[in-house]
């Protein structure tokens, strides 16, 4: 039995260790995490995401823990209300077909899907792996040493697997000019169902509540040339350098500015994405964000590992040569991938213009009622038709 180890119990992780599982192969997954990551804010799967979750068997719980956000305010830079649009305005999709849900809902449902057919080992990660003939040596963070024949990373925008495999992230990484704050605040405005965006140019504070009741997500973010490395390190230094960002006394901005200080559960990051020129080599594959991160801005990062996952599973599980295997893993999805990818450049469009001039033209649109419909983000949801692979 083909042993297979992967690194990261996120998203993409767990979906394929469920596949891989579903083939034959045997599965670890290593989360450097103590325990399964819950919580955190909604995310989408689209088009033919909601599709691998079908296969999966998982779709039906997916859709009782969905959300259904109805509106989503924008207020001009005075903090006064321009007016509403549904989201599907703003990101295209199939409204039935489509799901917005937790992201700990969606991780939930994939470990317990896994969690009896997949060895998982919390609280640690790969420190170093060494590449043979016949197999993969890795040494883990806490000092054991184990073969397997073959590895995934699937951890993330900062994989610490890719850098191993490729070597330091800076090549690959496409700093999309904004850095991005998120955390939980109190509900105090009554939000249900719904959310308010502020803008200035360059600059976006938004009120997420998906649900009826309970906290919302607040959300800063901010256009700048240069990604603040020094930041990262220092959680003092990321809130100060968010704060300095808002200093307007307009809407909720002195509240957010204030909880984002206190908050415990600051998510503090850069908007970038991840450009590979292949996504193997020998016996390691990556998969997910950590090949290739669309940025939040795309709002597909789940939707391509889900994907992702189901197409390096079904390769493998063609093939005899792990090589051939990775190789029409990377065709069958390139594609599909970059169209994703593009749907993020140029900054987020609509939600947070990057200049004067385009908030203003923004704003008209949004006044007008002329903003429209991005029909070809639909396209590219949908723009793979899945292979039927050996059950």
């Amino acid at each position: 039995m083909t042993t297979v180890l992967i690194s990261g119990a996120s998203i993409a992780g767990p979906a394929l260790g469920y596949w891989l599982h579903r083939y034959g192969f045997e599965v670890t997954i290593v989360e450097r995490a103590q325990a399964l990551r819950g919580g955190g804010y909604p995310i989408d799967l689209r088009g033919t995401a909601v599709e691998v979750a079908d296969r999966m068997g998982i779709l039906p719980r997916l859709r009782e823990a969905r959300v259904d956000v109805r509106k989503l305010t924008f207020l001009d830079p005075a903090g006064e209300p321009i007016t509403s649009v549904s989201p599907q305005e703003l990101a295209g999709g199939d409204k039935e077909h489509d799901i917005e849900i937790p992201r700990g809902d969606l991780a939930n449902a994939l470990f317990d899907i896994t969690r009896d057919s997949v060895e998982y080992l919390f609280g640690d990660s790969i420190e170093t792996f060494d590449q043979h003939d016949d197999g993969v040596d890795v040494t883990f963070r806490s000092g054991t040493r184990r073969r397997f024949d073959l590895v995934v990373g699937a951890d993330g925008l900062h994989s610490r697997t890719r850098e191993l495999l490729f070597g330091p992230e800076a090549p690959f990484h496409r700093y999309l000019e904004y850095c991005f704050a998120g955390f939980t605040v109190p509900n105090e405005l009554g939000l249900a169902q719904e959310g308010v965006a502020w803008n200035a140019a360059g600059r976006t504070a938004v009120l997420y509540a998906p649900r009826e009741h309970g906290d919302v997500h607040g959300f800063l973010t901010f256009l700048r040339e240069d990604p603040p490395f020094d930041a990262f390190a220092d959680p003092a230094a990321q809130r100060d350098l968010v704060a300095s960002m808002f200093p307007e006394q307009v809407w909720q901005l002195p509240n957010l500015v204030a909880r984002m200080r206190t908050a415990d559960d600051l998510f503090f990051d850069v908007v970038s994405q991840i450009h590979l020129p292949r996504w193997s080599s020998g016996r390691v594959a990556l998969v997910g964000d950590a090949a290739y991160a669309p940025s939040f801005f795309s709002g597909q990062g789940s939707s391509i590992a889900l994907v992702g996952a189901y197409l390096l599973a079904g390769e493998l599980a063609s093939r005899d040569d792990h090589a051939k295997a990775f190789t029409a893993y990377e065709e069958a999805a390139r594609d599909f991938v970059n169209r994703n990818q593009a749907l993020a450049l140029g900054g987020s469009g609509a939600l947070s213009p990057r200049t004067e001039e385009a908030l203003a033209a923004r704003n008209e649109a949004l006044r007008a009622g002329t903003l429209g419909t991005p029909e070809e983000r639909d396209d590219v949801y949908n723009g793979l038709v899945l292979p039927d692979y050996p059950a």
